[in-house]
């Protein structure tokens, strides 16, 4: 059986013995966990995400500077197929609903029990392992979907979009790669997520055009439409105004505002 490639993790703590004893733990538990960097605030484990390339970040709710809420907020916006863990002191249901609209993959209360991480580990390696099977079979063209159920095709179109939204996609090609047509692809789609192929891209796009714009103000609106995909500025401005409600860069200066109140 091949190995499965490291699964690169980020953990965020600000109490030094509690990140030392998760640390610790997940070292030893499962040596295919990777524990790449360490952060003491939100805004510095996001850094470290980025720079890292990780595919797991476990984080603290309560943690100076951005909060452990946050941190998941724009790692959802940032790095949507990144598994996501939070850790909470508080026994708080707000909390943990707050979590799920960002797809927190799993919600452990402190302290810790080792068995509750040793399953939370376990299933994300399952999920991470599936999704890079998913992937290996989408990058090799493989063709011969026929033996796949529509969910798993609805679901490797998914990650495909994930992967390569910054680029111009043409749901036609996609769709041959599974030998249908885009109409047929398109009634899966609906049928599996409740929206049609067009649609999800376009949040994954805006999402990410929303995050580079609150977050780099000196990156100017047509590289970051040209980043998400759009390189017609004058498009990119009327698919974010018709998603959003603002222009981009009405959409810049109240996100700017909001940071400065």
């Amino acid at each position: 059986m091949e190995a499965q490639e490291p699964i690169r993790v980020v953990i965020a703590e600000d109490e030094e013995l509690i990140l030392h004893n998760l640390v610790k733990k997940i070292n030893t538990m499962d040596p295919i966990f990777q524990i790449v960097a360490t952060a003491q605030d939100g805004k510095s484990a996001l850094d470290l995400v980025e720079q890292y390339n990780c595919d797991l970040i476990i984080t603290d709710v309560q943690m100076p500077i951005w909060n452990g809420l946050e941190l998941i907020k724009q790692v959802h916006l940032r790095f949507p197929h990144m598994k996501k863990v939070i850790i909470s002191g508080f026994n708080d249901f707000e909390y943990a609903r707050e979590a799920l609209r960002h797809e927190v993959t799993e919600y452990l209360l402190k302290p810790v029990k080792t068995h509750e991480l040793e399953q939370v580990l376990a299933r994300i390696k399952l999920l991470v392992g599936n999704e890079r099977g998913l992937l290996k079979m989408n990058d090799l063209g493989i063709s011969d979907h026929y033996d796949s159920s529509p969910e798993k095709i609805v679901e490797m179109v998914q990650l495909y979009f994930k992967k390569n939204f910054h680029q111009e996609l043409n749901l036609e090609a996609i769709s041959k790669q599974y030998n249908f047509n885009s109409s047929y692809l398109t009634k899966l789609f609906i049928k599996h997520t409740g929206e049609p192929p067009s649609k999800y891209l376009i949040s994954l796009r805006i999402n990410e055009a929303k995050y580079l714009l609150a977050n780099d103000k000196a990156l100017p609106v047509k590289e970051v439409g040209e980043r998400v995909g759009y390189p017609d500025q004058y498009y990119f401005s009327r698919i974010f105004r018709q998603v959003t409600g603002f222009t981009p860069r009405e959409f810049r200066q109240h996100a700017l505002g909001l940071q400065h109140s």
